[in-house]
């Protein structure tokens, strides 16, 4: 495995701050349905992510790929839905899905590395 494998160490550092985002909403909003919803999809992003990296094949990364941009995907919504619905604030979101748009932009860029790699191979 590569040292400095930014995708891994980022979806692992967000995991970290859904997980306390999670333990708020638990503790401080009294809320638990929403909130195990995005503690799912936000742990699962670097869940998949390491799941690829360990991947049997190439096809096999690229599907763990994929399953983790969707992941990333439904934690955005998650983190929107609890920011309109008041149990988060606005400032508390702000840097929350700027992560998860960062993640986003890193896993498509490396899902599009390896489609226009797979072309240029066939």
């Amino acid at each position: 495995m590569k040292k400095n494998n930014v995708v891994q160490e980022k979806s692992y550092a967000f995991a970290v701050r859904i997980v306390k985002v999670y333990k708020y909403l638990c503790e401080e909003k009294k809320e638990f349905t929403l909130s195990k919803q995005l503690l799912r999809s936000g742990t699962s992003i670097g869940a998949n992510i390491e799941e690829a990296i360990g991947g049997q094949s190439k096809k096999d990364f690229f599907a763990k790929l994929t399953i983790s941009y969707k992941e990333a995907r439904e934690t955005k919504y998650w983190i929107r839905l609890l920011t309109d619905t008041g149990y988060l604030s606005k400032e508390e979101t702000k840097s929350l899905l700027s992560d998860i748009e960062e993640l986003l932009k890193i896993i498509g860029s490396i899902q599009k590395s390896i489609r226009n790699s797979q072309t240029h191979n066939s």
